[in-house]
């Protein structure tokens, strides 16, 4: 194991990047603050030190950290780097039971899953916890890894990966993925640093049985879980007819209860409604940006107290990215009235990075 200090300049082994060192999140886990002032927790053996600490040392993490006004996230799509850019208000997290529990998976999308032949895919990593993930997804090429993403993923969010085009499937027939867990200004229990190793059979993406109704999509995906409940798979051998068995056993017959399938939910009705003002209204003439968002919020509590009643029905109220104030507005009204309905991201398929989709419980 590399013997760091605080105040040690170092670089991260298995991707771009480094920093100096903060402190220590525990025996395993470095705090490494990067070029932009990002506190990162960072396995110590992906640490390498290129500059040792010097007479002026840093004795303790700072009792108060800023807050960063944004993290940005990066992947590879196209041959081009795609950074999507989602503020950070930690007092707007909303917090589950089970979400102090990890579970995480990856998810496949085919783009255009009535010519799958031809189709290429869109991979997603889905953090289904109240922690952050420090993310590191990556393809082995003989004893070696390549990063494929490295980032964090905030709480109860799911992320793009990359795009992966049909002929280079062959280059995710083995994956790890990696994470370390954590929570911003505030007290959280201590998870272990997880390392899966998944093994995929490419010929799954080619068969339209592959692709299933699950929790974190309105479309059909193909989901491998790297952790649930926070005891991380064994090595996951990802191929189509073990797939096919083990969709096929019954819940009491499963001899490892840790893989047991997810009981899907029935498909439920979905209302969309766009509240961009240019859609609600002709005209904003006299209206300044504060009468724009009272509107809009009272079109939110219209649709709201129409369809309150409809458990488990669905709604995606589009509000673009913006700068985040409408959506922030939304979230505060659930939070204020409607306490016990489900929030999150919508399809990012289909509105970016700019709707809220609200399961009504």
């Amino acid at each position: 194991m590399n013997k760091l200090s605080i105040g040690d300049t170092v670089r991260f082994l298995n991707t771009t990047g480094g920093g100096i060192v903060k402190g220590f999140q525990n025996k395993q886990v470095v705090i490494v603050e990067d070029e932009y002032g990002f506190d990162v927790p960072v396995l110590i053996s992906e640490c390498v030190v290129v500059q040792p600490a010097g007479n002026e040392k840093i004795t303790q993490l700072p009792e108060k950290e800023e807050i960063p006004s944004a993290i940005i996230y990066t992947a590879q799509k196209n041959n081009t780097t795609v950074r999507a850019k989602t503020p950070v208000e930690d007092n707007l997290l909303e917090e589950t039971p089970e979400g102090e529990n990890i579970t995480a998976c990856l998810a496949w999308l085919p783009i255009d899953i009535k010519n799958l032949s031809s189709s290429s895919y869109e991979c997603y990593f889905v953090n289904d916890s109240n922690y952050y993930l420090f993310v590191n997804y990556m393809s082995r090429e003989g004893d070696s890894l390549r990063i494929r993403y490295s980032g964090l993923v905030e709480p109860n969010t799911k992320i793009f990966l990359e795009e992966i085009e049909k002929e280079n499937l062959n280059d995710i027939e083995k994956i790890n993925v990696q994470f370390v867990a954590f929570k911003r200004h505030k007290p959280f229990m201590a998870k272990s640093p997880c390392s899966v190793d998944i093994r995929i059979d490419t010929v799954k993406f080619y068969k339209l049985h592959s692709f299933h109704e699950n929790d974190y999509f309105e479309e059909e995906a193909l989901t491998c879980f790297i952790m649930r409940n926070d005891i991380p798979e064994d090595e996951i051998h990802l191929s189509a007819s073990e797939l096919e068995q083990a969709m096929k056993k019954k819940k009491g017959q499963d001899d490892h209860p840790r893989r047991a399938r997810i009981v899907k939910q029935k498909k439920e009705t979905l209302t969309e409604i766009d509240l961009h003002i240019n859609e609600l209204l002709d005209t904003t003439a006299g209206m300044n940006n504060a009468d724009i968002l009272e509107y809009q919020l009272n079109k939110f509590n219209e649709v709201m107290s129409e369809h309150i009643h409809h458990k488990n029905h669905k709604i995606v109220f589009i509000h673009g990215k913006g700068d985040g104030i409408l959506k922030n507005a939304i979230i505060k009204e659930l939070k204020k009235n409607y306490p016990k309905c489900f929030y999150q991201d919508a399809s990012f398929r289909e509105y970016g990075y700019g709707a809220t989709m609200i399961t009504i419980k």
